[in-house]
């Protein structure tokens, strides 16, 4: 065989090689761009719930009518005089409107 007809060739599998390796990497660099893209968007949606939570704990150091307002409707606490009433729940099967035997 030739000289030319060898680097010919040579060069032919060099071309193929780089080719193939480079459409890798393309693809490669694709989906590390949409992982960018996705990690930036999350990024932009924990800045804005750590602004929230900022805001959250501010509140709650200055402001005593949302502390009580947290307590009464989270924890259930009442002051001392008030008297609280309980009403029974209306879901499926209790008692309530609806549930009583004239209206069955």
């Amino acid at each position: 065989m030739s000289v030319r007809v060898l680097g010919g060739a040579g060069l032919v599998v060099v071309v193929v090689g780089l080719g193939v390796y480079g459409g890798q990497q393309v693809l490669r660099v694709r989906h590390m761009r949409g992982q960018i893209e996705a990690m930036q968007r999350e990024i932009v949606t924990l800045r804005a719930r750590t602004e929230e939570l900022t805001r959250t704990v501010q509140r709650l150091r200055t402001d005593p009518a949302y502390v009580e307002k947290l307590a009464r409707e989270e924890l259930g606490y009442v002051r001392p005089d008030e008297t609280v009433l309980k009403f029974p729940s209306t879901g499926r099967g209790g008692p309530g409107l609806g549930n009583t035997p004239a209206a069955r």
